[in-house]
């Protein structure tokens, strides 16, 4: 499988393809999945002397890895007030701690090995009423309380200054996010895993995993042979190689377009100061200008993946409401791509056998999140798992009825949130 005809696809940086495994091999770490939970762990181990195998049954960020919005967004799924009420004050207090690193991970990881991704600071999260212009106060105080000292508060004047849209009555402005070519990242990480050392492969489906002393993991042509075992597919993991993981989430799809090339004048008078956006809806919008002055749009989640028949028609009066000085404007690229969700919409980390991790359901909020597991999963097996485990003793609860029933009810569910958007309470 190749990558799915998207803008990414179509403005990537030239790169060298990976091998298919075609031998019996063996390593210190074995990772199923080529996305950014498997590359940022893969090469957060190959820096510090880890021989890593990664398997990728299609290519380097086929997944969510290569598809998603571009957007380097702060925290989690669910924000450090409701991790406390759910969990407790001291699971608040440290995963807490960790809210920004993700962020911090991927700009270190771009300057240090030299990625060429079109990063771009700053990330808007946009109020279109007064309770969710309120809510944002309210998250600004928890972030600052937590070390993030760059956000800033924007009133309706403050938002038409970044937005040339008038839907929304405020926003807040977080100078740590960002936005950038998620392809290109992933790529650009890859190559510095090739650099250190660790195997690649592509195109390598595993088709089964046998748990021992050591693992055994196996494709249609190979086989790798690891002392530890990280499962991170996410969305794209094949629910058969465990069904552990497959019961406690459910793969959702997100859809985005992108515009034709606009003249730079007309891009940078819809966001004269070029930053990413998101509503704050429950079933949010997003968007951003790309490097060659589209302007990139996505909204609204499908439960359990289904695809759409027609993106494009889907995506355009969400478009339209935000800009409706567009109207007109042909769209050149329009896509669909699946993250994972939880039931807590909190991730997943945690282990299934001795020497085997899993990392998955980031909710939404992937790009920063993997980037943080990485680090995390480093720390795990150089025998310090204190903030691995702080992520792997939240449960990890099945949707009721397993994916089957989980999907209807979800959508039941994200149906009467979207009321409640609508209304405004």
């Amino acid at each position: 499988m190749e990558h799915v005809q998207s803008y990414y696809a179509a403005s990537v940086n030239p790169h060298a393809p990976w091998p298919q495994l075609n031998d019996s091999i063996q390593c210190d770490v074995c990772i199923i999945g080529g996305g950014f939970t498997g590359l940022s762990s893969a090469l957060y181990l190959t820096e510090a002397g880890f021989d890593v195998v990664v398997l990728e049954a299609a290519r380097v960020g086929f997944g969510a890895s290569g598809r998603n919005g571009g957007q380097v967004v702060n925290s989690y799924s669910r924000d450090v007030d409701v991790i406390e009420q759910r969990y407790g004050k001291e699971s608040a207090q440290l995963l807490g701690s960790m809210m920004f690193e993700g962020a911090a991970v991927i700009r270190d990881r771009i300057d240090r090995y030299a990625i060429a991704c079109d990063y771009r600071p700053g990330g808007i999260f946009a109020a279109l009423n007064g309770r969710q212009l309120h809510h944002l106060q309210a998250q600004r105080k928890r972030w600052q309380q937590y070390g993030n000292h760059q956000l800033e508060m924007l009133d309706r004047s403050g938002m038409m200054r970044e937005i040339a849209s008038e839907r929304y009555v405020g926003g807040l402005l977080d100078h740590s996010g960002g936005h950038l070519h998620p392809l290109n990242l992933a790529l650009g990480e890859a190559e510095a895993i090739r650099r250190h050392g660790g195997r690649i492969y592509e195109k390598s489906e595993v088709t089964s995993v046998q748990y021992g002393s050591p693992h055994q993991v196996t494709t249609a042509t190979g086989n790798v042979s690891a002392k530890y075992l990280i499962f991170a597919g996410n969305a794209y993991l094949a629910p058969h190689l465990e069904p552990r993981l497959s019961r406690k989430s459910i793969p959702c799809g997100s859809q985005i377009i992108t515009t034709e090339p606009l003249s730079a004048d007309k891009a940078l008078a819809l966001l004269p100061n070029n930053r990413c956006v998101e509503d704050c809806n429950y079933l949010l919008d997003y968007y951003r200008l790309t490097a060659d002055n589209r302007l990139l749009y996505g909204g609204g989640v499908i439960y359990g993946a289904r695809e759409p028949g027609d993106i494009k028609e889907l995506i355009r009066p969400k478009l339209l409401k935000t800009f409706p000085q567009l109207a007109g404007v042909k769209f050149d690229y329009a896509w669909s791509g699946n993250f994972l969700l939880t039931l807590s919409r909190m991730p997943q980390i945690g282990r299934l056998e001795n020497g085997v991790y899993y990392m998955q359901g980031d909710s939404g909020h992937g790009v920063t999140f993997t980037h943080l597991a990485g680090k995390l999963i480093l720390e795990a097996l150089k025998g310090n798992p204190a903030r691995y485990d702080a992520f792997a003793k939240l449960p990890h609860l099945p949707f009721p009825g397993g994916r089957r029933l989980g999907v209807p009810l979800t959508a039941i569910g994200a149906a009467w949130y979207a009321l409640r958007d609508r209304l405004g309470v």
